[in-house]
């Protein structure tokens, strides 16, 4: 066939990750097991108790397109800023910043701070931490902007983010990393069905892996679940109905950039989509990483 204008893809009306719902935001919402959360990662302060504690997540409704998965202050001193992953990225540290910038920001702007007058101004301090529910291998325990892309050299910005493995045992960090295992070894054996949902709540409770909250709230994560394994294959069925279309009629050039674009439509991470487009083309990953560069940023 002769050659043709690379296709445009884009997501079905109203199918675009417009909201960002899980388990962990849930989970972490709750007060009570939000002060857990900050005494697994300060474990001296006994003193603080539910009511120092304030919510700062970035919500997505609020800012178009920056949003993470939990923030929140400690008596107006301490800014903690957390991102739960399964999927292993450095460019964590990158939206790290973007999210701390954007906390800083509002933080000022509800204290009617002036960074324009003379006089200092306070920030709470920051923290910021990644909790990694994939296999640790040989992952560090923390990440460094310098270290990881500018060769360790010493430039105007720094960001560095502790990593969490869930290596503790039984702090409610550590029990949330072994919900996630749980829930992805009862995927592999029954697929992403009701059945793996039900298999994954029982299982927990009867090892006491958030029991509390299972037992409280157990129809509400059923129906998160549900819904982030729905998305899912939505997604997955639309992305391979480009490729297959895109293959059927030979152009797999604009097949390749329709496949990229549904990636980014359907807030696929730029690594996953490198993995997709090396699964489904046959590329190697570093080629893949290339194809994926050459049409990210373009306008879809």
């Amino acid at each position: 066939m002769g050659e043709t204008e690379p296709q445009t893809i884009r997501a079905p009306e109203g199918m675009k990750r417009t909201i960002k719902a899980s388990v962990f935001s849930d989970l972490f919402g709750d007060k009570k097991y939000l002060l857990q959360l900050y005494r697994t990662l300060h474990p001296e302060d006994t003193t603080a108790t539910e009511t120092d504690l304030t919510d700062i997540t970035i919500e997505n409704v609020m800012v178009d397109g920056l949003y993470n998965d939990l923030g929140f202050m400690v008596s107006n001193r301490l800014m903690i800023l957390l991102e739960a992953q399964s999927t292993w990225t450095e460019n964590i540290l990158i939206r790290a910043l973007l999210y701390m910038a954007k906390t800083w920001q509002r933080h000022l702007s509800d204290l009617g701070e002036n960074l324009y007058a003379s006089r200092r101004v306070k920030l709470p301090e920051p923290e910021l931490y990644v909790i990694y529910t994939g296999d640790r291998k040989n992952r560090p325990s923390e990440l460094s902007l310098s270290k990881v892309f500018f060769d360790s050299k010493e430039y105007a910005v720094e960001v560095r983010a502790k990593v969490i493995y869930g290596e503790g045992e039984g702090d409610i960090i550590t029990q949330y990393v072994m919900f996630c295992k749980v829930l992805k070894e009862q995927v592999k054996l029954h697929g992403m069905t009701r059945k793996a949902l039900r298999e994954t709540i029982r299982l927990c409770k009867d090892l006491g892996v958030l029991r509390e909250y299972l037992e409280k709230r157990e129809v509400e994560v059923m129906d998160i679940m549900t819904m982030l394994f729905d998305q899912e294959t939505v997604t997955n069925t639309y992305i391979n109905d480009v490729l297959r279309q895109g293959r059927a009629e030979g152009r797999k050039e604009g097949n390749l950039q329709g496949f990229v674009n549904a990636c980014r439509d359907f807030g696929v991470s730029r690594d996953e989509a490198v993995a997709r487009v090396a699964r489904m083309f046959g590329f190697s990953e570093a080629d893949a990483r290339v194809e994926v560069s050459r049409y990210w940023t373009q306008d879809s």
